[in-house]
C-alpha cells in the first residue's frame, strides 16, 4: 500500500524536492474520448511533474492528444495543455507539460527535456484524464510528481 501524505508530515514531505511520486500502469489510450489517470482527492495539491513514457507503439492515425482536469465540485473539465498530434509515437517517446494550459502536450524520443513544470499546478479534487481524439492503439505509462499544499492531499492512480 503507497504511503498516504495524508498520515505524514507535510514539512517534512516539502523538503524532499519533487514530493510524491505515483505511478499508474501501462495502459491503452482511450479511444475518441477521455481516460482516467490520476485522482486528486482529501484537499489541494501541488503537482510538480507529469511525464508519460509510450510503451507500445501508438497507430498511425491521426490523434489530437491531451491532459484534462476535472474537478469533483462545481466547474467544467479544464485542459492543462493543448492538443499533440501522438500519431505513430514509438516505444520510449516521453510526453509531459509545460503547466501552461496554452502549450502544447510536448514529446521528446527517450529522455524529456524540461519535465519540471516551469509554472507548477494547484489542483484541488478531481481527476486528471488523457483526452484522445482518435481511436489509436498504442500503450503509456504515466508518472506524477507532487507535494500536498492541504491536510490530506494526495493523489492515486486510477
Amino acid at each position: 500500500m503507497p504511503l498516504n501524505p495524508a498520515t505524514q508530515d507535510a514539512k517534512a514531505f516539502e523538503a524532499i524536492g519533487l514530493g510524491f511520486r505515483v505511478d499508474k500502469a501501462t495502459a491503452t489510450l482511450p479511444q475518441t474520448a477521455a481516460g482516467d489517470l490520476f485522482r486528486v482527492a482529501g484537499g489541494r495539491v501541488l503537482v510538480k511533474m507529469i511525464v508519460g513514457e509510450v510503451t507500445t507503439i501508438i497507430q498511425a492515425i491521426a490523434n489530437a492528444t491531451k491532459l484534462t482536469f476535472d474537478p469533483v465540485d462545481a466547474g467544467a473539465t479544464q485542459d492543462l495543455c493543448a492538443t499533440l498530434d501522438i500519431t505513430g509515437d514509438a516505444v520510449g517517446v516521453m510526453y509531459h507539460i509545460s503547466g501552461t494550459p496554452a502549450d502544447a502536450l510536448r514529446d521528446n524520443l527517450n529522455f524529456a527535456r524540461g519535465t519540471l513544470i516551469a509554472a507548477p499546478l494547484i489542483l484541488k479534487p478531481g481527476d486528471i484524464m488523457l483526452d484522445c481524439a482518435g481511436s489509436a492503439t498504442g500503450n503509456v505509462k504515466w508518472s506524477i510528481w507532487y507535494i500536498p499544499v492541504e491536510e490530506g492531499g494526495n493523489i492515486a492512480a486510477l
